[in-house]
């Protein structure tokens, strides 16, 4: 018979972390279903020109949007339960949001779109909270946390 293998503990930060995570990518991912659903009061906080630019994006910056946000929720949640498969999950939606960035920011000038400097500190924002994600969750997965 062969011995289980045992994993430490998860440690307090892991769970304040993990709900942390699922949070914002909560709200990533509302965010996305609301543009994606046309949710007319939720659209109604952007101009005519950023509706358009949001709903006009072609399929491939969809479904990379998609895999950002879905992603980033998943990788959470299993970080959560403290899957390894979180970091290669977390790895995905942040080339995807990177793509999806690369496509806004740079091939559809979204800044001017958007309209203030504001859009694209937010979107830092959210790069950095995805690389810390990912970041954090290798180091749990190479100190055992993560089966």
């Amino acid at each position: 018979m062969t011995a289980l293998r045992e994993h430490p503990p998860a440690p307090w930060h892991l769970w304040l972390v993990a709900i942390l995570a699922i949070a914002w990518n909560a709200m990533g991912a509302l965010d996305y279903y609301l543009t994606q659903s046309g949710d007319a009061e939720y659209l109604s906080a952007f101009t005519p020109e950023q509706v358009a630019f949001f709903t006009g994006f072609p399929a491939w910056v969809d479904a990379s949007w998609a895999v950002a946000v879905w992603g980033g929720l998943l990788g959470a949640l299993l970080l959560l339960l403290r899957k390894s498969l979180a970091v290669p999950v977390l790895l995905i939606s942040l080339l995807a949001m990177v793509l999806t960035t690369i496509h806004n920011y740079l091939l559809m000038d979204g800044l001017q779109v958007m309209g203030d400097p504001f859009s694209l500190t937010f979107t830092l924002v959210i790069f950095l909270v995805a690389l810390f994600l990912l970041r954090y969750a290798n180091r749990q997965r190479r100190n055992g946390v993560l089966r």
